[in-house]
């Protein structure tokens, strides 16, 4: 099986598994003390009028095939392409960002990208509303250790820059790294306000032994 069918699989696998925490309200990943930042507010709309659209295609198909076969084959790939519709938004609902509580990020798209960025490589947080175009996950080289992109319904709002490159995986299997990170929250503010209250909060004194 190639690297890229056996990806798919696992996406997808995870996908489903996400329908059962979308329907128990629970979220993955999201610890105690952490604040979870959600992204699924400029695609929420397309989404459910992607499954709309599903769903009447599924009746009408079901409507004008007279073949038994047929009409059972394609109405199990119909169903099930509205499943994983389902899936992709519940993963996306219950994957959100996540600000540590010890200042590490997580930043996630569904079940498509997942990366992981220590507390201490984080220098900065701003907001910044950017409109890239193409895909999910963009990655432009460039001097200072280049630049990723993770896009929601064609845009991002949060730019983190590292203290160092930070590597990473495409959904598909191709790796990179970046210096700068720029990826889609609801409420961008609130994620660089998490962010820097994490990095300014004063350690506390435990005081002298006794």
């Amino acid at each position: 099986m190639s690297v890229v069918l056996r990806r798919l699989l696992v996406h997808e696998v995870r996908a489903l598994c996400s329908l059962v925490l979308w329907l128990l309200r629970r979220r993955h990943g999201v610890g105690r003390g952490a604040f979870a930042a959600v992204y699924t507010g400029p695609q929420t709309a397309m989404m459910w009028g992607f499954v709309f659209v599903s769903v009447i295609e599924t009746v009408a198909l079901a409507v004008l095939i007279p073949w038994p076969l047929g009409h059972a084959v394609v109405l199990v790939v119909d169903v099930y392409g509205i499943v994983l519709l389902l899936a992709l938004h519940a993963s996306c609902v219950t994957r959100p960002h996540v600000v540590g509580a010890d200042g590490s990020l997580r930043i996630r798209y569904g079940a498509l990208f997942d990366l992981r960025i220590a507390a201490g490589d984080v220098v900065r947080a701003r907001v910044e509303r950017r409109y890239p175009e193409g895909r999910l996950v963009q990655h432009c080289d460039g001097d200072a250790g280049g630049t990723l992109d993770v896009v929601v319904a064609g845009q991002t709002t949060v730019a983190v820059e590292l203290a160092r490159p930070v590597g990473f995986v495409r959904p598909l299997g191709r790796r990179g790294s970046a210096s700068t990170v720029r990826f889609h929250a609801d409420d961008p503010g609130a994620v660089v306000a998490a962010l820097t209250r994490v990095r300014t909060e004063p350690s506390v004194d435990p005081g002298p032994p006794r």
